[in-house]
């Protein structure tokens, strides 16, 4: 019992510490805003290869929130991180982070992105306001799978936000977005 809880002491240290250099590694070299803006641009043009529904969705959506890439890792604890663009028509209008912890049964590493298209005057408003937007928090936010799409056209739009994962590369078990934080950052 005493070697199984050295263990997991040891286990959870190393974790901290692998997510410790993460953090201050990612914030040296965050991304800048034009970086940012061809990622965002180039992660929307897959999503919309892949997914052709959500180009038909963005037609309607008041506002696009992209986030071209999070990187997620975990062992027994885990995080992901990323940093996306807010578009309004055609115009960059914020920058974001989106940043979300965990803990239980998990290994591995994996990165992803995903677009938030805002629905309502209601959703643009509360992440405007809001200041930092959890998931799972306020508007009504519907991850779209494959399933889903196939009911979706734009005239069943009838939530807030819809989400889409897209582009996932790695080995960890599930993505999910709620308990997501989207908080405002400067670039």
């Amino acid at each position: 019992m005493m070697n199984m809880r050295r263990n997991l002491i040891k286990i959870l240290f190393v974790t901290a510490a692998a997510f410790s250099l993460g953090a201050t590694s990612g914030q040296a070299n965050a991304a800048t805003a034009e970086d940012l803006n061809n990622d965002a641009n180039q992660a929307l043009h897959t999503l919309y290869k892949s997914r052709p529904i959500a180009e038909v969705i963005s037609k309607s959506a008041k506002a696009i929130l992209v986030f071209p890439n999070i990187v997620k890792a975990g062992l027994v604890f885990g995080g992901s991180y990323g940093e996306g663009v807010l578009y309004k028509g055609a115009n960059v209008t914020g920058y974001y982070n989106s940043v979300s912890a965990s803990w239980g049964l998990q290994a591995g590493a994996q990165s992803y992105g995903y677009v938030v298209f805002l629905m309502s005057d209601k959703a643009v408003r509360y992440l405007d306001k809001s200041k930092g937007w959890e998931i799972g928090v306020g508007p009504t936010v519907v991850v779209v799978n494959e399933g889903i799409a196939k009911n979706l056209s734009s005239s069943t739009l009838k939530d807030d936000a819809y989400a889409f994962i897209f582009d996932q590369q790695g080995l960890m078990a599930g993505i999910s977005i709620e308990g997501t934080k989207i908080s405002p950052i400067k670039r």
